[in-house]
């Protein structure tokens, strides 16, 4: 091997050393970087990400909604376990379990997820079901949903279902139908 050889050898043996260490540095700035923008990502984008699994979200007031995530909205989600939907508050989420380690930007989310909580309870009052009111406060009170406001529902309580209260969403952790 002559003299020119080994000095591309040497070069092309310091410019892999370089490589080795432009890889190193840029992937403890990526990480770095993912670190500092994970601020970005909100509980909406994780729970969207999760969709279709079986999570376990622990609400305000202490109870506890167990299911297939099947629905993802502004202010709200839609989980179906045991036969029964659960319209969940997303304000009343205190903890998540089962969520995909995925998030998904809101640019990325279909135009239907822009409806708030009071669409999916117009649908549950629009059917006439039988529901339980699950609050923030951990008191349950069986309803049939009657209206819905910009900020509360309007439901008939009470044996004949003829009571009428109005719940503000505020106070509302989750709504499962009952039939």
């Amino acid at each position: 091997m002559g003299w020119e050889e080994h000095l591309f050898a040497l070069f092309d043996d310091l410019e892999q050393q370089a490589e080795a260490l432009f890889d190193a540095e840029r992937d403890v700035e990526l990480a770095d970087r993912s670190r500092a923008e994970y601020h970005h990502v909100s509980l909406a984008s994780r729970l969207m990400a999760s969709l279709d699994r079986e999570v376990v979200l622990d609400l305000l007031g202490g109870s506890t909604v167990t299911g297939t995530l099947t629905r993802v909205g502004a202010g709200w989600c839609l989980v179906r376990g045991q036969g029964q939907d659960w319209v969940v508050r997303s304000a009343a989420v205190v903890v998540v379990g089962g969520a995909s380690d995925r998030s998904v930007p809101e640019v990325a989310w279909p135009a239907v997820t822009k409806l708030g909580l009071g669409s999916a309870l117009s649908r549950v009052a629009a059917s006439g079901e039988r529901c339980v009111l699950q609050l923030v406060d951990g008191r349950r009170q069986e309803a049939v949903l009657r209206r819905v406001g910009a900020d509360f529902v309007e439901a008939g309580v009470g044996e004949d279902g003829r009571r009428r209260v109005l719940v503000a969403f505020t106070a509302l952790a989750a709504v499962q139908s009952r039939d």
